[in-house]
């Protein structure tokens, strides 16, 4: 499992970011402190507090494809 930081302010983002995380296989969890969704989810995105960076969990060893799709929301 990897964890990313992401950062998702404008509803534009998460529809982008929704997107792209759609059109893999593995799951991809979304966590905003004790509180976590599918990153497939746009409703469950919604839910969170996106004032914050949130922390992206990926479950597979071979994620680079996704990581360089995502890097506009990637926070260092």
């Amino acid at each position: 499992m990897k964890s990313i930081k992401i950062n998702l302010k404008m509803a534009e983002n998460v529809k982008a970011f929704v997107n792209i995380t759609a059109k893999y296989d593995y799951d991809i969890d979304l966590r905003s402190g004790r509180f976590v969704v599918d990153a497939k989810s746009i409703l469950g995105i919604f839910s969170l507090d996106l004032s914050k960076p949130l922390i992206m969990e990926v479950y597979s060893p071979a994620c680079d494809d996704l990581l360089t799709e995502l890097a506009p929301f990637i926070v260092d």
